[in-house]
């Protein structure tokens, strides 16, 4: 009979694409061809596969190094096909890109341009080490704008020449000027995984590329805004992230000291976690610049902060994407350095005091917690917290994302009480515990 001699030769290229190439021989065997050898080779074969790809990926794991952490699940898994927009009301690439936008962005009119920056006296000069730090803090293998210009290139210009970068910077911040050339960016269209239907833009997210030169002049000026930033509450004090000493660690202890003292009251202590929708995005300007010179914040920076927000455009990029930049975005750009911090100063004004509660916020992610002696007194002050503070919420034009509320009842070791199952409603949606 036809007898398959298998030669297993490991591939060069990777577990991804089969692991090993099984090169098959094939001789004339006069024995009789029955249904056993037929199983006998097939097992054989498969056999030398499941052998070849368990040898390579032994080896693989031998000499794998920290970076390979994250192209080692593509081995096992491979890579998900990509995904691009198919909108129903949109046949053209032009409407795609036009509902993407509409969709991840909020619209406004272009403002006026100032035609004459004048240069500010509070302002220092930038210096050589400012800029240092902040190349320090930007990585080689970070995606570049619409320029195309890496890191890495900025990094071999600032060390050939360390006069430029600063001489190019430091006008900008001095007259509280941004270029338009440094406001074009690149939305980069991805699919979320595991939706259900990618027919509606909801299924996919935009990440913004920015223009690297602006960035390092982004990762100055939160060095310049923290200071008044912190001494002059423009940041709510249990606000944590994108802030020196303020982690997520920062975040979890509170919350556990607070959870902790509560049990040793005897009170039940339950968290509500709340998402804000959109957060960027929803950021207005006028309200963000108004607030800052209350705070005693310099007039370079507000004028700076000012003309950073205005007429910033972006190109989406998917299959057959058009190649026009669309003006008018409003928001902080996703992406940028400085969007977190002024993201924080932003909604600082949401949080407030409630009486035996403490409320803890992470960026765009909120947590409230309560105490009291009842479980279903809990859920109403929950909710009267949730009212309260997406009333303050909607003042800014702030919104929270109700389908990624999660509730947690925290419960001691020792506590023998069955569990506490109803639910906590919000917009007509319960939310279990």
């Amino acid at each position: 009979m036809p007898q398959l001699e298998t030669t297993v030769v490991p591939s060069p290229l990777g577990p991804e694409v089969g692991v090993s190439q099984v090169c098959t021989n094939i001789r004339l065997d006069p024995s009789p061809l029955t249904s056993s050898n037929i199983r006998c080779s097939r097992s054989s074969y498969f056999k030398a596969i499941a052998s070849a790809k368990k040898h390579h990926w032994s080896d693989f794991l031998l000499s794998a190094t920290p970076q390979d952490i994250w192209t080692a699940p593509r081995f096992p898994f491979g890579c998900p096909p990509p995904r691009f927009p198919t909108l129903p009301d949109a046949d053209e690439p032009s409407n795609v890109a036009e509902a993407l936008l509409a969709h991840f962005f909020q619209r406004k009119p272009p403002p006026p341009v100032l035609l004459h920056p004048v240069r500010h006296g509070d302002y220092t000069s930038l210096t050589f080490q400012e800029v240092s730090r902040a190349l320090t803090k930007s990585s080689n293998t970070s995606h570049p704008g619409p320029d195309h210009i890496l890191y890495f290139v900025w990094k071999s210009v600032h060390r050939l020449k360390p006069s430029l970068l600063p001489s190019l910077l430091d006008p900008l911040l001095a007259y509280g000027f941004h270029p338009p050339s440094l406001k074009k960016a690149l939305g980069i269209v991805l699919d979320k995984p595991g939706k259900p239907s990618y027919h509606s833009p909801s299924s996919f997210r935009v990440s913004v590329l920015l223009r690297t030169l602006s960035k390092v002049l982004e990762r100055v000026v939160p060095s310049c805004l923290l200071a008044p930033a912190l001494t002059c509450s423009l940041i709510y004090f249990l606000q944590c992230g994108f802030l020196p000493r303020r982690s997520t660690t920062n975040a979890v202890l509170v919350l556990h000291h607070h959870v902790e003292y509560s049990h040793r009251l005897h009170y039940k202590v339950p968290t509500l976690f709340l998402h804000v929708k959109g957060s960027f995005d929803n950021v207005q300007s006028p309200s963000l610049l108004s607030l800052l010179p209350r705070k005693g914040v310099s007039r370079y920076l507000v004028q700076w902060i000012g003309s950073f927000l205005q007429d910033r455009t972006c190109r989406v990029t998917f299959n057959r994407s058009p190649q026009s930049f669309t003006p008018g975005l409003g928001g902080v750009p996703q992406g940028s350095p400085v969007s977190p911090l002024f993201f924080v100063i932003y909604v600082s004004s949401v949080h407030m005091e409630i009486p035996r509660s403490l409320i803890v916020s992470y960026v765009n992610d909120f947590a409230v917690t309560v105490a009291s002696p009842s479980y279903r007194t809990n859920i109403r002050l929950l909710l009267k917290a949730f009212s309260f503070i997406r009333g303050k919420a909607f003042l800014i034009n702030i919104s929270f994302s109700v389908p990624k509320t999660k509730l947690i009842h925290w419960r001691t070791t020792r506590s023998n009480e069955l569990p506490f199952s109803l639910p906590v409603q919000l917009a007509e949606q319960l939310f279990y515990p």
